[in-house]
């Protein structure tokens, strides 16, 4: 499970402020969370995100060779974005 520093309230949602993601299951597990609090299906993901519903799937299982470009896709949908930065520690 990612590790979640805070949450934002956004109308009647509560989105992560700073997750920590590690792994492709971690991110996979947040945007199927992020998909429930939005009331949405994997298909309807799919479909407006232009993909097959069998994407959606195996990113939210974590399969971790799904297409780059398709997850910050997906991610751009449900409103999440990727932040890079160093390591708490600045240690790698």
């Amino acid at each position: 499970m990612p590790s979640v520093e805070e949450n934002i309230p956004i109308g009647n949602l509560s989105i992560p402020q700073g997750a920590i993601v590690r792994s492709a299951a971690d991110l996979g597990e947040l945007v199927r969370q992020r998909r429930h609090r939005l009331a949405l299906k994997q298909v309807d993901v799919a479909g407006l995100g232009g993909t097959g519903n069998r994407f959606v799937i195996e990113l939210e299982r974590g399969k971790p060779t799904v297409q780059l470009q398709k997850v910050l896709d997906v991610l751009n949908l449900l409103g999440l974005e990727v932040v890079v930065r160093p390591k708490a520690g600045g240690q790698a």
